[in-house]
């Protein structure tokens, strides 16, 4: 696998279920580096204390006391974030949701239930 097929990702849901079927998803692509933060405290934390940035951040919007979008917001002013392409996985499919999700500065929105056989290559044409 070469460098350019690498791509690492930061995965946040305070859903447990959520989180386990996306890594289980995402292992289906080898080049995918995945790591997981179970809401957006544990994901500034992360990205506060850790070298490792990633290619990608895949953010949930409904989420107690941070929501995905003020998430982004605060990660986006972080170093090594500014440019991360930012996509949102939400049962919110209301196209204003959405609308408002791309007008925030989403990269792309995937929509609860994705399909989890799917989900790696989905998530690869998203990045491009």
């Amino acid at each position: 696998m070469s460098e350019a097929d690498r791509l690492r990702i930061l995965y946040v849901d305070d859903d447990k279920d959520i989180r386990h079927i996306v890594k289980l998803s995402l292992a289906l692509d080898p080049g995918i580096e995945l790591r997981l933060c179970a809401d957006g405290a544990e994901a500034l934390e992360a990205a506060a204390t850790d070298a490792w940035r990633p290619d990608l951040v895949m953010l949930d919007v409904m989420m107690p006391r941070m929501d995905g979008p003020t998430l982004m917001i605060a990660l986006r002013g972080m170093p090594g974030f500014a440019e991360t392409p930012f996509v949102f996985v939400t049962a919110r499919a209301r196209e204003a949701d959405v609308q408002s999700y791309y007008a925030a500065g989403a990269s792309g929105v995937i929509l609860k239930p994705f399909n989890p056989l799917t989900l790696a290559g989905n998530v690869r044409t998203l990045v491009g």
